[in-house]
């Protein structure tokens, strides 16, 4: 069949050379720090009630799902690409291939620990802060915060800038990691600018969503020794597990060999074959008579060629066997 060949070459491709994890560089330090100064001045700007929140008024008073309803029923299917369980799947998918074809389990646990960082930092930012979306404001002016809301940041942004900034974090080739790096960047904008269209984001939640995802992407490569270790244990278990040793099996006895169990402190008679000829015993051959006739016995010692006659006068009896 075409898919057993197609399998088949999979299998018989080399491992691609090992690429280099990535570490923290002075320039990816810097651009953390910067990215958590971004994060903490829009979170400073929303809690002062600044210029950030009248933009973000402004924009919710224009209402943009009216000035362009026609792109409402594209951009309801395009922002599912931020949905975090369709994507994670979707990725997740196209990790697992890869981890197929290169022997190892580097690209999913990394995607895990991203996934993790997202969920602890942007779930706890969530709920911390407590943000009214624009569908549930009450006052206009205000920033909606400390109340019972759970939008700031926006969670469909910062996952898809985790989700597919991924691809390009694991891409092992300059020009793959530039590709991938731009068609994360469309999605992610995208998905933001599309939440600001539909109504259920601010634009300062976006923004926090986009700097969330990126802090997440820049911290990375500190969680690499975890990853590389965890990496190996796994595969160790794995290749010890592939490797162990079935269980001895006793070979049954054929038949005819008796195969009852044996007692060691019995004797076991030995083969005819296997009875030592050279050292016999002499053979005593008496030839049974009636009573009161004498009897002839032959006697030949070990070694001799020649008979040794008996002797006719000696009667042959209990008395003489003794």
């Amino acid at each position: 069949m075409r898919i057993d060949r197609f399998f088949a070459r999979l299998e018989q491709e080399p491992r691609p050379p090992d690429v280099p994890t990535p570490e923290m560089s002075r320039t990816r330090l810097g651009l953390l720090w910067l990215t958590a100064g971004i994060y903490a001045a829009i979170v400073a700007a929303v809690c002062l009630t600044s210029w950030l929140v009248r933009l973000d008024w402004q924009v919710m008073l224009f209402r943009p799902y009216k000035q362009w309803p026609e792109l409402h029923a594209f951009l309801d299917y395009f922002v599912v690409l931020g949905q975090r369980g369709p994507t994670a799947v979707l990725i997740a998918a196209w990790l697992g291939w890869r981890c197929w074809r290169q022997r190892t389990l580097r690209p999913l646990l990394v995607m895990a620990c991203a996934l993790l960082l997202l969920n602890l930092s942007v779930g706890a930012a969530k709920l911390g802060m407590g943000r009214e979306g624009p569908h549930y404001a009450t006052t206009v002016g205000s920033n909606e915060m400390w109340l019972t809301g759970d939008i700031f940041p926006s969670g469909h942004t910062a996952n898809a800038v985790v989700t597919w900034g991924i691809l390009a974090y694991l891409a092992t080739t300059p020009t793959a990691r530039r590709t991938l790096s731009v068609i994360a960047s469309v999605f992610a904008l995208g998905v933001g600018a599309t939440t600001v269209y539909l109504g259920t984001h601010w634009v300062s939640d976006v923004l926090l969503g986009w700097a969330a995802g990126l802090l997440i992407l820049l911290a990375l490569p500190w969680c690499e020794p975890l990853i590389t270790r965890l990496n190996d244990t796994l595969l160790r278990h794995w290749n010890r597990l592939r490797r162990a040793p079935s269980e001895p099996v006793e070979p049954a006895e054929p038949l005819g060999t008796g195969g009852g169990p044996r007692h060691p402190e019995l004797p076991v008679a030995p083969r005819p074959e296997e009875e030592p000829r050279p050292h016999a015993q002499p053979a005593v051959a008496a030839a049974a008579r009636p009573a009161g006739r004498l009897a002839t016995v032959a006697v030949r010692p070990a070694g001799s060629t020649r008979p040794h006659p008996t002797h006719p006068e000696q009667p042959v009896g209990p008395a003489s066997r003794r």
